[in-house]
């Protein structure tokens, strides 16, 4: 196996422990977090207590059967990563919020390169896990498979992550043969007011997000942000430089518009560019868009 193959598994977890513990102790030691919004949680210890089993597990998921449902009641090996545990957690990005699913199998093999999937099947390009976000797939017809390099959000957005471990062809389609990944965003109601983050470390040099949320009418929210961070380069096993920096910047919109209690009307939008370094020479430029319209009535 050459070099290159065998790189970045050892420093992994190293790496992204040592960034993610700087980029925490810089943000709240500069104060560069900025929060504008009040959000209620049940997660104080003496609230817990007090909650049944049945409680604590009472999270709602759709990706099952595409409609809401009880985690308890879902008929399939689903776990959920809410927000709360992306936050702890210290994840800069999605695919470093995904290894907080049990059932996943989570590669780093570069800067901008990771392997996942599930049910054991890792392959460089997820070609049989098909990962939506807010239902819209990413799965990319010419790779056959997922580009998780380009896939990013404002992490604070994100309401949960939804992992099927498991066929999901029936109801998804092809590219769902070992399992679903399912990332919903917030709704912009939940997002009102001005949020920012910024910091920086030794893997994740920099980075720096905002995000405005307001109503445009009654019952009718938008939320605008941007995004940008710069990555430092890996290492080979023996020390040298992998030379597979990148950096790249995103924004996007979404309105929610809540007429009544059956219906929701969802309006969003992305668009990233960027620039990655490869490590087997010269540079890659990336950039794409995205809009999706979305009417929900139960």
């Amino acid at each position: 196996m050459d070099e290159q193959s065998n790189l970045f598994h050892r420093r992994r977890n190293r790496t992204f422990a040592r960034s993610a513990s700087a980029i925490v102790c810089l943000v709240g030691s500069l104060g560069l977090q900025v929060f504008a919004q009040t959000a209620e949680t049940n997660s104080d210890p003496s609230t817990l207590k007090n909650l049944s089993l049945e409680e604590l597990m009472d999270v709602e998921v759709t990706s099952v059967t595409k409609s809401p449902e009880k985690l308890l009641d879902a008929a399939s090996a689903i776990q959920v990563v809410t927000n709360d545990d992306i936050l702890r957690s210290g994840a800069t990005s999605i695919p470093e919020a995904l290894q907080l699913a049990d059932n996943l199998d989570v590669a780093q093999k570069g800067s901008h390169a990771w392997s996942i999937s599930t049910r054991g099947f890792d392959t460089d390009s997820s070609n049989k896990l098909l990962v939506l976000m807010d239902g819209r797939s990413v799965y990319t017809p010419l790779e056959s498979g997922v580009f998780w390099d380009v896939q990013d959000y404002l992490l604070e957005d994100i309401d949960r992550i939804e992992v099927i471990s498991g066929p999901g062809g029936p109801l998804w389609g092809a590219n769902a043969v070992n399992g679903v990944i399912n990332i919903v965003s917030k709704s912009a109601k939940d997002t009102q007011g001005f949020y920012a983050e910024s910091g920086g470390g030794s893997s994740l040099q920099d980075f720096a997000g905002v995000r405005h949320g307001g109503t445009l009418a009654p019952d009718v929210y938008f939320r605008v942000y941007g995004k940008y961070f710069d990555r430092d380069s890996e290492v080979f096993p023996n020390g040298n430089d992998a030379s597979d920096s990148w950096r790249m910047g995103q924004g996007g919109f979404r309105m929610d518009a809540i007429p009544s209690s059956e219906n929701t009307f969802t309006l969003q939008g992305d668009f990233y560019s960027g620039d990655e370094n490869l490590a087997t020479g010269g540079d890659a430029r990336v950039n794409g868009n995205n809009v999706l319209g979305c009417w929900s009535h139960p």
